[in-house]
């Protein structure tokens, strides 16, 4: 706990000017009305016993309207060997609740997540977005501030067995998972196009906490993000663990993430 004080205490010690573009959550505003966006995801997970491994994630993206948003995932990884198809999942996010003021705005939704995966469970941490098959289901709350952005939520998540794999009956198939992200605007001081490229800094603290056990971990991410052109995004991140007591496959990662949305597709 006292990691996460410090954490938190040195992220308003300096003056934040920022986009709600998050690279390891999704805010709680949605993507555009009627766009499509691809996006692939790339990881070199370092497994805390020896070795690495990578995984690689492809989805598709679609605002519906001003509150829905659907993304489709597939899952591959080298974690058990050969770049292998793992499985996917369907996320859903519903804003429910806005406030639109001249400079600033304040989001809420709820969100969901349902995942399918084959791969062999030997390890305590739950993770719908790659690991178990299982769903999510949870709240997240933004607020954006002139430049400044910032953004929490909570959820509760559930592990299944896997497709060939069942999940061990030893542990914890529940937790409660928290998270709060904050980013800020480096380039430009001023904007004068859209065509300008954004580069924004950002810091997220990601953590979970098993309900049947009580075990717990809780991570930091630094990261840095280059939007070109207010269509293509790109993601650099680098993801540490803080602290944890439960039994984990990776206490770090390097993360690459490009995106692209294609405006007015489906109007």
């Amino acid at each position: 706990m006292r990691y996460l004080i410090i954490v938190v205490f040195g992220l308003f010690s300096f003056k934040i000017n920022a986009q709600e573009l998050f690279v390891m959550t999704e805010p709680a505003s949605n993507m555009p009305t009627a766009s499509i966006g691809v996006r692939d995801m790339s990881q070199v997970v370092f497994k805390k016993d020896k070795g690495s491994y990578y995984n690689n994630m492809p989805e598709l993206m679609w605002g519906v309207n001003k509150n829905l948003m659907i993304h489709a995932t597939a899952f591959t990884s080298s974690m058990e060997g050969n770049m292998m198809f793992q499985g996917g999942s369907l996320y859903v996010k519903y804003r429910f609740f806005s406030v639109d003021d001249l400079h600033s705005h304040f989001r809420l939704a709820a969100y969901g997540r349902l995942s399918t995966n084959n791969s062999t469970v030997n390890h305590e941490e739950i993770e719908t977005m790659g690991m178990n098959s299982g769903y999510e289901t949870g709240i997240v709350a933004t607020k954006l501030v002139n430049k400044t952005a910032l953004s929490t939520s909570i959820s509760y998540e559930r592990a299944l067995n896997n497709q060939d794999n069942g999940f061990p009956s030893t542990f914890s198939n529940s937790a409660m998972n928290y998270t709060f992200s904050i980013g800020q605007l480096m380039y430009p001081k001023k904007y004068t196009n859209f065509k300008q490229t954004n580069i924004n800094a950002m810091l997220e603290l990601l953590g979970q906490r098993l309900n049947q056990n009580g075990k717990s971990y809780l991570d930091v991410v630094p990261s840095i993000q280059f939007i070109v052109n207010s269509q293509a995004r790109i993601d650099l991140a680098y993801r540490r663990q803080i602290y944890s007591d439960m039994d984990r496959i990776s206490s770090n990662s390097i993360l690459l993430k490009l995106e692209y949305t294609f405006f007015n597709v489906t109007n």
